[in-house]
């Protein structure tokens, strides 16, 4: 496994064997197996594997966790060894924003609602560090889970809009066993707070069932989303959303499909979750 720091390291290997194809696994650090789930998928449907560990300033505003949130870079490197990856890009601040850089990356509409209304600066960064790990590693695949699904809508805006030759792969959420969408931020959870965690899941399906059982009414979703979280005195509702699964636009009446989606705080630790519905679908 090459463990490389810099542009220039990555592209020469990257191009000694310009014939193969390369599946990329952008990550933020502090592996869990929602990113080991990624990596298998990309292990199974490329020659090589490349995973990125930056942890990128630009998507935290300043009031945000980007100094607590985990890292552990020997433990990370150690998992990605054990599933053979190939090469591991760990570039720190400088390298992926020199400088007097001056350049970003913006998808206006469908970056705005959701978390976009909640942290209005996060999807600038999400983008312009994607769109540069696009340009450094040039890979034909791109694997991303669905448990940040606005980030999925974003960057597949992105990459139709700029030409990027790269295949954007969507992976399942990975739940724990009561439901939790694992993300690295759950080890920053109390123990209380973890088990309160489970709430947004709760909500979510909550929401699903109702749908299945005949409710269309996108108000009335919400409402049974909102009632779950309050009945959690550790959870802070942030949002809930039945919006439509494209477009990001809240629905009055859901007609065929949405993406049901929320975020909450369970202390200082800001979870989010999300469920696709579908007629027909169960």
């Amino acid at each position: 496994m090459k463990v490389c720091k810099t542009v220039d390291e990555i592209r020469a290997y990257r191009w000694l064997d310009p014939r193969q194809s390369w599946g990329l696994v952008p990550t933020m650090g502090f592996l869990h197996e929602g990113h080991i789930s990624l990596v298998r998928r990309a292990r199974g449907e490329n020659d090589y594997v490349a995973v990125s560990i930056f942890v990128n300033p630009a998507q935290f505003a300043p009031h945000e966790d980007l100094q607590a949130y985990p890292r552990n870079l020997q433990r990370d490197l150690s998992l990605l060894e054990q599933e053979e990856v190939d090469l591991v890009f760990v570039p720190d601040d400088s390298t992926m924003y020199p400088p007097r850089s001056q350049t970003f990356v913006i998808v206006s509409e469908v970056a705005q609602p959701l978390e976009g209304a909640s942290r209005p600066t996060h999807f600038r960064g999400v983008t312009t560090v994607v769109a540069k790990l696009f340009n450094i590693i040039q890979p034909q695949r791109a694997y991303f889970g669905q448990k940040d699904a606005q980030q999925v809508v974003v960057v597949q805006r992105m990459i139709k809009d700029l030409d990027f030759n790269v295949e954007l792969v969507v992976c399942p959420i990975v739940r724990e066993s009561d439901g939790l969408a694992m993300s690295s931020r759950n080890e920053r959870l109390l123990a209380s707070q973890r088990l309160a965690a489970p709430v947004l899941f709760r909500a979510l399906t909550a929401a699903e069932s109702a749908f299945f059982a005949g409710q269309r009414q996108a108000s009335d979703l919400r409402q049974i989303m909102i009632a779950e979280i309050e009945r959690e005195p550790l959870a802070r509702l942030d949002y809930v959303s039945v919006a439509n699964p494209e477009t990001l636009l809240e629905l009055d009446v859901v007609e065929d499909k949405a993406l049901l989606s929320g975020a909450i705080f369970i202390g200082d630790v800001r979870l989010i979750d999300n469920i696709p519905i579908e007629m027909g679908l169960i």
